[in-house]
C-alpha cells in the first residue's frame, strides 16, 4: 500500500502521466493514455485512475501536478489551483491556444472526478520570468507591453529539469554559460547562466523562434499583414498555417516528423532539415551573445536526444564559438512537477 503524487500532462491526443511517492523522487509508475476526441476527458482519466488504483494497492493520490503552458504575467511559480485561478488561466488561452485548453481540460475533469483533491499549476513560462526586463520586451508601445504584450518563453518545466541535473553532469558548465536545445515535435532554445534563463527563442507564444514540426516559427509580421490583405485569409486561416501547416511538414510537404524526413532522400525533405539546423545555428549565435559566450551546448528533447546527425551538424554550425562541451540530457518535467507540488504541499523535500 502506497501514498502517491498522480502528475499529468495533457496534450490534444494524449494524456502523459506518472506516479511519484509523496516524499521522494521516486517514480512509481509512468505512462501515456491515448484521447478519445469524442470525450476526451473522461476516458483518459478512467484509465490513468485504474492503473493507478493497481499500481497503490490501497493506497491513495494525495495531489494531482499539472503541466500548464501559460501562466501570464502573473503567475511566476507554481500555485495550488482553485476557482478564481482557474479562471484565470482560462484567460491565457488565446496565447498558447494549441496547449492550454487542453491543460485546463485535465483540471477540471479531476475537479468533477475527484472534488476536494489538491491541484497544483506548474507553468512553462514561470522559468523565464528570471530574464532581464529588455529580454522581455517588444519594441512596442509601452501602454501594450505593460498590458502583457511581452516574450514569456516556454518549454521551462524542461529547462529547469536541465538546469537541475547539469550541476551534477558539468559543475563548470551548470556555474558558468549553457545554450539548451530543447528539440521536439515543438522546438526552442535557451540560454542560462548560472541555471537562470537569460533569454530564449519563444516569445509572445510558443509559435515563435525556431522551425518546428507544423510551427513556422520567427516570421516578418509583415507576412500576416500581406495574407491578410492580398490572399483573402482571415485570423483562423493564419493560426492554422503558421500552427497546423508550416514548420518541417510545410517545408517538406511530406512530414512533421523528423524521423520520416530523416528516412528520406528527396531534396524537399533534405531542405526542410537544413532550415531546420540552420535556424538552430543562427539562434545558437544570438543566445552566445546575449550570454557573452558559451561554455556548453546541452541537447534534449525527442530530436535533441534521439537524432545524432542534428547534433553534429548543429555543432559543427556552432564551432565558430570556440571550445565548448557538448551534453545529451534527457529532460524530466514530470519530476520536477512532483517536486513542486510536494514543496507547495509542505511535504518532506526531495531525496
Amino acid at each position: 500500500m502506497a501514498d502517491a503524487i498522480l502528475v499529468l500532462n495533457a496534450g490534444s491526443s494524449s494524456w502523459k502521466f506518472a506516479l511519484f511517492a509523496p516524499a521522494s523522487d521516486t517514480r512509481l509508475d509512468r505512462g501515456q493514455v491515448e484521447v478519445d476526441w469524442q470525450n476526451p476527458g473522461s476516458d483518459a482519466l478512467d484509465e490513468i485512475l485504474a492503473r493507478s488504483t493497481a499500481v497503490l494497492a490501497g493506497g491513495r493520490l494525495v495531489a494531482v501536478g499539472h503541466r500548464v503552458v501559460h501562466g501570464g504575467m502573473k503567475f511566476a511559480a507554481p500555485v495550488q489551483i482553485d476557482d478564481t485561478i482557474l479562471n484565470e488561466l482560462t484567460e491565457l488561452i488565446p496565447l498558447a491556444s494549441l496547449h492550454q485548453p487542453h491543460n485546463l481540460a485535465a483540471i477540471r475533469t479531476i475537479a468533477q472526478r475527484m472534488p476536494g483533491i489538491v491541484q497544483v499549476a506548474c507553468f512553462d513560462t514561470a522559468f523565464h520570468r528570471t530574464q532581464p526586463e529588455v529580454a522581455q520586451w517588444f519594441g512596442l508601445p509601452r501602454h501594450l507591453t505593460s498590458g502583457g504584450i511581452r516574450r514569456y518563453g516556454f518549454h521551462g518545466l524542461s529547462y529547469e529539469s536541465i538546469a537541475t541535473e547539469l550541476p551534477r553532469i558539468d559543475p563548470a558548465a551548470a556555474a558558468g554559460r549553457t545554450i539548451v536545445a530543447h528539440l521536439g515535435h515543438g522546438a526552442s532554445l535557451c540560454a542560462l547562466r548560472a541555471g537562470r534563463s537569460i533569454a530564449t527563442t519563444m516569445s509572445f507564444t510558443p509559435a515563435d523562434g525556431l522551425v518546428m514540426s507544423t510551427r513556422c516559427g520567427a516570421l516578418d509580421p509583415g507576412v500576416i499583414l500581406h495574407l491578410l490583405q492580398h490572399h483573402g485569409m482571415t485570423p483562423k486561416d493564419i493560426e492554422r498555417l503558421i500552427l497546423q501547416e508550416s514548420g518541417l511538414l510545410g517545408v517538406s510537404g511530406i512530414s512533421g516528423d523528423m524521423r520520416a524526413l530523416l528516412a528520406r532522400s528527396d531534396p524537399p525533405a533534405a531542405e526542410a532539415i537544413e532550415l531546420f539546423i540552420y535556424r538552430i545555428g543562427r539562434e545558437i549565435g544570438s543566445l552566445a551573445a546575449a550570454l557573452g559566450g558559451l561554455d556548453a551546448l546541452v541537447f534534449t528533447g525527442g530530436i535533441g536526444e534521439n537524432a545524432a546527425s542534428i547534433r553534429e551538424r548543429v555543432v559543427a554550425m556552432a564551432r565558430w564559438l570556440g571550445e565548448f562541451r557538448v551534453h545529451v540530457i534527457p529532460t524530466d518535467e514530470e519530476r520536477i512537477i512532483a517536486q513542486h507540488t510536494r514543496r507547495l504541499l509542505g511535504l518532506a523535500p526531495a531525496v
